[in-house]
């Protein structure tokens, strides 16, 4: 049998080291520490739950990112979490049961089967904020503006918002008769952007000529808020379905721009990531050189039903270990104190001491090769005068 290669792990999975992991650590921190500041709470879902719990009001795409299993004790299919949003929405809907606005946070693993893009990771650290119980533009605005928030502590800086509204093209598709398998097939051209394409099935489908126009020109439209008022003239043969979308767009923005003036928001109407799922606002967050977004959010009034209580539903996820990468955020690696190993009652009241203070302290193991500094100390513990005392190594 070979054993050498017993280290290796799958593709797309990978481990955190020191002290890369205390810096990963120490934004959890900062970023719960943030969402608490606005009155989320924490709430720890499981890793693992029965298939349909999972999947309930998500679509395909997070059925065919999700690992399968069957439980041992009752013979029903189980699946490991690809995303936590589903999970926090059945908490509110089943467990908490609250008429409140509920603001709840969450922190961890999940694992997807396939990376979102090569060479991605498959094991995202995802954080995010929910809010339940309230529909309108102002939990959307708070929402979105926790998300800049959240990548303002990571220490992101140049940061690209997009913002759309996925019942802009639900109404101009109402103006059509397309079928299940047309629709997604006009979803993935409107997502590349390819106005050939998009002119082609239009002409094959013989669409109405006032809906084809619409749609070539969400390809086209995006940009500052100059958009939303074209945007009113061109799909006025939407209908006012459309109009309140855009008129939500509009509101949005400015909340936002109230609360964190300068925000850097621009508006693209062909932004439907999670079409499927998404029931209003849609928003995702880019920075310059990296091709995907970095956090993704919106509405999804709808999720709760499935769980026994639709509930208004706004929130927004992204993954603690991109942010730490592109992050500027500087985390001070804290250096140790070095104790010899004596049996000595005076000297364990010490280190407890300095341990209650918050201070590393790393007692020495008998026989133990390396010194101090090896263990990543910067001082060590010696008895002096009968006391023991704190004193700083020198660099040799």
């Amino acid at each position: 049998m070979v054993t050498q290669n017993r280290w290796l792990l799958p593709e797309g999975i990978e481990e955190i080291l020191p002290p890369q992991a205390s810096r990963v650590e120490a934004l959890c921190r900062r970023v719960l520490d943030l969402y608490r500041s606005w009155g989320y709470e924490l709430v720890m879902p499981p890793f693992v739950e029965f298939l349909e719990s999972l999947l309930t009001g998500t679509g395909e795409d997070l059925d065919l990112q999700t690992f399968k299993l069957i439980d041992q004790l009752s013979g029903r299919m189980l699946g490991i979490r690809a995303d936590t949003t589903p999970q926090v929405a059945r908490i509110d809907a089943h467990n908490l049961k609250r008429d409140v606005p509920t603001r709840l946070c969450y922190l961890g693993t999940v694992l997807h089967a396939r990376p979102d893009s090569g060479g991605g990771t498959r094991c995202p650290l995802q954080v995010g904020a929910e809010l339940y119980g309230h529909k309108g533009a102002e939990s959307d605005a708070e929402v979105l503006s926790l998300m800049l928030e959240t990548l303002a502590v990571a220490g992101i800086g140049n940061v690209h918002v997009d913002i759309g509204h996925v019942g802009i093209y639900q109404g101009i598709l109402r103006q059509s008769t397309l079928a299940e398998e047309q629709e997604l097939e006009l979803f993935d051209v409107l997502q590349r952007k390819a106005t050939s394409e998009l002119q082609s099935l239009s002409k094959s489908w013989s669409l109405p000529k006032k809906t084809g126009g619409m749609l070539e020109y969400l390809i086209t439209a995006n940009g500052d808020a100059s958009v939303l008022k074209k945007a009113q003239r061109q799909l006025a043969p939407a209908g006012p379905e459309v109009k309140r979308c855009l008129t939500d767009l509009q509101t949005v923005a400015a909340l936002v721009q109230k609360r964190r003036p300068g925000a850097p928001l621009y508006f693209d109407l062909a932004e439907l990531r999670g079409y499927h799922y998404h029931t209003g606002i849609v928003f995702a967050a880019y920075v310059p050189g990296s091709g995907q977004g970095i956090a993704f959010g919106g509405r999804y009034d709808d999720i709760g039903s499935a769980f026994g209580r639709a509930r208004p539903a706004t929130g927004f996820s992204t993954d603690i270990k991109v942010l730490h990468a592109l992050g500027s955020l500087t985390v001070q690696d804290r250096r140790g104190i070095f104790a010899p190993a004596k049996n000595d009652p005076e000297l364990m009241k010490c280190i407890n001491r300095l341990r209650r203070q918050g201070e590393i302290v790393i007692v020495e193991l008998p026989g133990q090769k390396g010194k101090a500094q090896d263990m990543e100390c910067d001082r060590r513990l010696l008895l002096q005068a009968g006391k023991w005392k704190v004193i700083k190594i020198r660099e040799a």
